[in-house]
Protein backbone atom coordinates (compact mmCIF):
# COMPACT_ATOMS: atom_id res chain seq x y z
CA UNK A 1 0.00 0.00 0.00
CA UNK A 2 2.82 2.21 0.91
CA UNK A 3 4.59 1.41 -2.73
CA UNK A 4 1.42 2.42 -4.38
CA UNK A 5 0.72 5.35 -2.35
CA UNK A 6 4.41 6.80 -2.92
CA UNK A 7 3.99 6.01 -6.92
CA UNK A 8 0.43 8.11 -7.08
CA UNK A 9 2.35 10.83 -5.98
CA UNK A 10 5.36 10.48 -7.95
CA UNK A 11 2.73 12.22 -10.67
CA UNK A 12 3.23 16.41 -11.02
CA UNK A 13 -0.04 17.03 -11.11
CA UNK A 14 -1.33 15.10 -8.21
CA UNK A 15 1.66 17.06 -5.94
CA UNK A 16 0.14 19.94 -7.32
CA UNK A 17 -3.00 18.76 -6.48
CA UNK A 18 -2.24 18.07 -2.70
CA UNK A 19 -0.08 21.27 -1.94
CA UNK A 20 -3.20 23.29 -3.24
CA UNK A 21 -5.99 21.27 -1.84
CA UNK A 22 -4.07 20.56 2.01
CA UNK A 23 -3.64 24.58 2.35
CA UNK A 24 -7.06 25.45 0.99
CA UNK A 25 -8.54 23.04 2.75
CA UNK A 26 -7.14 24.47 5.97
CA UNK A 27 -7.63 27.60 5.23
CA UNK A 28 -11.65 26.82 4.39
CA UNK A 29 -11.61 24.82 7.76
CA UNK A 30 -10.58 28.10 9.56
CA UNK A 31 -13.33 30.61 7.83
CA UNK A 32 -15.87 27.99 7.77
CA UNK A 33 -16.34 27.65 11.68
CA UNK A 34 -17.13 31.70 11.81
CA UNK A 35 -19.10 31.26 8.49
CA UNK A 36 -21.29 28.35 10.17
CA UNK A 37 -21.84 30.57 13.44
CA UNK A 38 -22.90 33.61 11.84
CA UNK A 39 -24.86 31.80 9.06
CA UNK A 40 -23.35 32.85 6.47
CA UNK A 41 -22.91 29.73 5.08
CA UNK A 42 -24.19 30.16 1.71
CA UNK A 43 -21.99 32.98 0.76
CA UNK A 44 -19.14 30.71 -0.37
CA UNK A 45 -21.68 28.89 -2.52
CA UNK A 46 -22.73 32.69 -3.55
CA UNK A 47 -19.10 33.05 -4.86
CA UNK A 48 -18.08 30.35 -6.11
CA UNK A 49 -20.85 30.98 -9.04
CA UNK A 50 -18.97 34.14 -9.48
CA UNK A 51 -15.83 32.46 -9.33
CA UNK A 52 -17.32 30.29 -12.51
CA UNK A 53 -18.44 33.27 -14.39
CA UNK A 54 -15.02 35.24 -13.89
CA UNK A 55 -13.09 32.27 -14.92
CA UNK A 56 -15.70 31.45 -17.80
CA UNK A 57 -14.65 35.38 -18.87
CA UNK A 58 -11.12 34.64 -18.16
CA UNK A 59 -11.09 32.12 -20.75
CA UNK A 60 -12.63 34.04 -23.58
CA UNK A 61 -10.74 36.92 -22.79
CA UNK A 62 -7.13 34.54 -23.33
CA UNK A 63 -6.17 35.65 -19.40
CA UNK A 64 -5.14 34.20 -15.94
CA UNK A 65 -8.01 32.69 -14.30
CA UNK A 66 -6.83 32.96 -10.62
CA UNK A 67 -5.73 36.83 -11.51
CA UNK A 68 -8.43 37.53 -12.95
CA UNK A 69 -11.39 36.23 -10.29
CA UNK A 70 -9.65 36.78 -7.30
CA UNK A 71 -10.63 40.68 -7.82
CA UNK A 72 -14.03 39.73 -9.50
CA UNK A 73 -15.01 37.99 -6.10
CA UNK A 74 -13.62 39.53 -3.55
CA UNK A 75 -15.71 42.68 -5.10
CA UNK A 76 -18.83 40.30 -5.45
CA UNK A 77 -17.76 39.51 -1.62
CA UNK A 78 -18.30 43.82 -0.89
CA UNK A 79 -20.99 43.94 -2.49
CA UNK A 80 -23.40 41.33 -0.89
CA UNK A 81 -22.21 42.58 2.49
CA UNK A 82 -23.12 46.11 1.49
CA UNK A 83 -26.40 44.57 0.08
CA UNK A 84 -27.23 42.49 3.41
CA UNK A 85 -26.08 45.35 6.24
CA UNK A 86 -27.92 48.12 4.29
CA UNK A 87 -30.97 45.88 4.34
CA UNK A 88 -31.50 46.64 0.93
CA UNK A 89 -32.41 42.79 0.29
CA UNK A 90 -32.30 39.41 2.55
CA UNK A 91 -28.97 37.64 2.34
CA UNK A 92 -30.40 34.84 0.53
CA UNK A 93 -32.16 36.30 -1.96
CA UNK A 94 -29.05 38.31 -2.40
CA UNK A 95 -26.56 35.20 -3.20
CA UNK A 96 -29.12 33.74 -5.04
CA UNK A 97 -29.64 36.72 -7.55
CA UNK A 98 -25.87 37.31 -8.04
CA UNK A 99 -24.95 33.77 -8.10
CA UNK A 100 -27.33 32.52 -10.69
CA UNK A 101 -26.55 35.53 -12.87
CA UNK A 102 -22.83 34.85 -12.72
CA UNK A 103 -23.53 31.39 -13.99
CA UNK A 104 -25.64 32.49 -16.68
CA UNK A 105 -22.85 35.63 -17.93
CA UNK A 106 -20.38 32.69 -17.88
CA UNK A 107 -22.38 30.44 -19.74
CA UNK A 108 -23.37 32.94 -22.47
CA UNK A 109 -20.12 34.16 -22.58
CA UNK A 110 -18.43 30.81 -23.20
CA UNK A 111 -21.06 30.34 -26.09
CA UNK A 112 -20.23 33.90 -27.86
CA UNK A 113 -16.78 33.41 -27.84
CA UNK A 114 -17.48 29.51 -29.07
CA UNK A 115 -14.87 28.64 -26.45
CA UNK A 116 -13.93 24.98 -25.89
CA UNK A 117 -13.47 23.98 -22.28
CA UNK A 118 -14.48 21.03 -20.20
CA UNK A 119 -17.79 22.32 -18.41
CA UNK A 120 -17.45 19.45 -15.94
CA UNK A 121 -13.86 20.73 -14.57
CA UNK A 122 -15.27 24.04 -13.97
CA UNK A 123 -18.10 22.57 -11.99
CA UNK A 124 -16.94 19.92 -9.98
CA UNK A 125 -12.75 20.55 -10.22
CA UNK A 126 -10.07 18.65 -12.26
CA UNK A 127 -6.57 17.85 -10.73
CA UNK A 128 -5.31 18.20 -14.28
CA UNK A 129 -6.11 21.71 -13.91
CA UNK A 130 -3.30 23.07 -12.45
CA UNK A 131 -0.98 24.60 -13.33
CA UNK A 132 2.47 25.54 -11.36
CA UNK A 133 1.42 29.22 -11.55
CA UNK A 134 -1.88 27.95 -9.90
CA UNK A 135 0.18 26.38 -7.04
CA UNK A 136 2.58 29.58 -6.47
CA UNK A 137 -0.42 31.90 -5.98
CA UNK A 138 -2.51 29.26 -4.31
CA UNK A 139 0.86 28.95 -1.95
CA UNK A 140 0.66 33.02 -1.79
CA UNK A 141 -2.70 33.20 -0.70
CA UNK A 142 -2.90 30.58 1.38
CA UNK A 143 -0.41 31.77 3.54
CA UNK A 144 -1.48 35.29 3.84
CA UNK A 145 -5.39 33.53 4.85
CA UNK A 146 -3.44 31.98 7.63
CA UNK A 147 -1.46 34.33 8.96
CA UNK A 148 -4.13 37.10 8.84
CA UNK A 149 -6.43 34.58 10.44
CA UNK A 150 -4.18 33.52 13.43
CA UNK A 151 -2.78 37.16 13.84
CA UNK A 152 -6.79 38.77 14.39
CA UNK A 153 -8.15 35.49 15.58
CA UNK A 154 -10.05 37.13 19.20
CA UNK A 155 -11.19 39.89 17.01
CA UNK A 156 -12.56 37.51 14.93
CA UNK A 157 -14.20 35.29 17.96
CA UNK A 158 -16.04 38.24 19.12
CA UNK A 159 -17.17 39.51 15.84
CA UNK A 160 -18.73 35.81 15.19
CA UNK A 161 -20.39 35.23 18.30
CA UNK A 162 -21.37 39.12 19.29
CA UNK A 163 -21.35 41.64 17.26
CA UNK A 164 -23.01 44.61 19.13
CA UNK A 165 -20.89 43.35 22.36
CA UNK A 166 -17.63 43.72 19.84
CA UNK A 167 -18.56 47.33 18.22
CA UNK A 168 -19.45 48.26 22.14
CA UNK A 169 -15.47 47.41 23.36
CA UNK A 170 -14.50 49.09 20.07
CA UNK A 171 -14.01 46.85 17.59
CA UNK A 172 -15.08 47.94 14.41
CA UNK A 173 -17.56 44.57 13.52
CA UNK A 174 -17.78 46.06 10.26
CA UNK A 175 -14.83 46.07 9.14
CA UNK A 176 -13.58 42.62 10.48
CA UNK A 177 -17.05 41.37 8.39
CA UNK A 178 -15.72 42.43 5.52
CA UNK A 179 -12.13 40.76 6.02
CA UNK A 180 -13.67 37.75 6.75
CA UNK A 181 -15.54 37.76 3.60
CA UNK A 182 -12.40 38.95 1.49
CA UNK A 183 -10.85 36.23 2.98
CA UNK A 184 -13.61 33.46 2.03
CA UNK A 185 -13.61 35.37 -1.56
CA UNK A 186 -9.93 34.08 -1.72
CA UNK A 187 -10.19 30.55 -0.81
CA UNK A 188 -13.04 30.04 -2.71
CA UNK A 189 -11.28 31.30 -6.18
CA UNK A 190 -8.10 29.54 -5.43
CA UNK A 191 -9.62 26.18 -4.71
CA UNK A 192 -12.36 26.17 -7.35
CA UNK A 193 -9.48 24.57 -9.73
CA UNK A 194 -9.80 21.50 -7.52
CA UNK A 195 -13.40 21.10 -6.72
CA UNK A 196 -15.03 23.28 -9.22
CA UNK A 197 -17.85 25.56 -8.85
CA UNK A 198 -20.62 23.58 -7.57
CA UNK A 199 -18.44 21.69 -4.53
CA UNK A 200 -15.83 24.01 -2.92
CA UNK A 201 -18.12 25.19 -0.43
CA UNK A 202 -18.85 21.77 1.43
CA UNK A 203 -14.49 22.26 2.35
CA UNK A 204 -16.06 25.32 4.46
CA UNK A 205 -19.38 23.34 5.96
CA UNK A 206 -18.72 19.85 5.93
CA UNK A 207 -15.45 19.93 8.92
CA UNK A 208 -17.04 22.87 11.05
CA UNK A 209 -20.46 20.78 11.08
CA UNK A 210 -18.59 17.82 11.63
CA UNK A 211 -16.38 19.32 14.66
CA UNK A 212 -19.58 21.11 16.07
CA UNK A 213 -20.99 17.28 16.92
CA UNK A 214 -18.51 16.53 19.47
CA UNK A 215 -16.66 19.68 20.61
CA UNK A 216 -18.17 22.60 22.11
CA UNK A 217 -15.53 25.38 22.35
CA UNK A 218 -14.93 28.00 19.55
CA UNK A 219 -10.98 26.91 19.32
CA UNK A 220 -11.12 23.41 19.71
CA UNK A 221 -13.84 23.37 17.24
CA UNK A 222 -12.05 25.22 14.97
CA UNK A 223 -8.82 22.93 15.38
CA UNK A 224 -10.90 20.47 14.85
CA UNK A 225 -12.09 21.24 11.45
CA UNK A 226 -8.72 21.85 10.37
CA UNK A 227 -7.66 18.44 11.17
CA UNK A 228 -10.83 16.86 9.77
CA UNK A 229 -10.69 19.20 6.59
CA UNK A 230 -6.91 18.56 5.99
CA UNK A 231 -7.15 14.52 6.28
CA UNK A 232 -10.62 14.55 3.96
CA UNK A 233 -9.47 16.43 1.70
CA UNK A 234 -6.04 13.89 1.55
CA UNK A 235 -8.48 10.48 1.68
CA UNK A 236 -10.93 11.90 -0.78
CA UNK A 237 -8.17 13.02 -3.65
CA UNK A 238 -6.32 9.12 -3.17
CA UNK A 239 -9.26 7.52 -2.78
CA UNK A 240 -10.94 9.46 -6.21
CA UNK A 241 -7.45 8.73 -8.21
CA UNK A 242 -7.98 4.69 -7.46
CA UNK A 243 -11.88 4.74 -7.69
CA UNK A 244 -11.45 7.14 -10.88
CA UNK A 245 -14.52 9.85 -9.82
CA UNK A 246 -14.17 13.31 -10.00
CA UNK A 247 -11.46 14.95 -7.18
CA UNK A 248 -14.64 16.74 -5.81
CA UNK A 249 -16.93 14.27 -5.68
CA UNK A 250 -15.14 11.83 -3.64
CA UNK A 251 -13.46 14.55 -1.11
CA UNK A 252 -17.47 15.46 -0.41
CA UNK A 253 -18.42 11.74 -0.05
CA UNK A 254 -15.56 11.80 2.43
CA UNK A 255 -16.44 14.53 3.85
CA UNK A 256 -19.96 13.39 4.30
CA UNK A 257 -19.33 9.88 5.60
CA UNK A 258 -17.23 12.06 8.30
CA UNK A 259 -20.08 14.02 9.62
CA UNK A 260 -22.18 11.05 10.02
CA UNK A 261 -19.25 9.26 11.88
CA UNK A 262 -19.04 12.92 14.40
CA UNK A 263 -22.82 13.32 14.55
CA UNK A 264 -23.50 9.34 15.61
CA UNK A 265 -20.41 10.32 18.09
CA UNK A 266 -21.91 13.23 19.53
CA UNK A 267 -25.39 11.60 19.99
CA UNK A 268 -23.76 8.62 21.82
CA UNK A 269 -21.72 11.37 23.81
CA UNK A 270 -25.27 13.24 24.82
CA UNK A 271 -26.42 10.46 26.04
CA UNK A 272 -23.61 9.53 28.66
Amino acid sequence: MADELIAVFSYPFMQRALIVGVLVSLCAALLGTSLVLKRYSMIGDGLSHVGYGAFAIAAAAGIAPLAFAIPVVVASAFLLLYITRKGKMGGDSAIAILSSSALAIGMIVLALNRVTIDINSYMFGSILALSEEDVVLSVICSVVVCIAFILLYHRIFAVTFDESFASATGIRSGIYNAFISVLTAIVIVVGMRLMGALLISSLMIFPSLSSMRVCRGFRSVTICSAAVSVICFTVGLVGSYFVNVPTGAGIVAVDLAVFLVFALAGRLKEKR
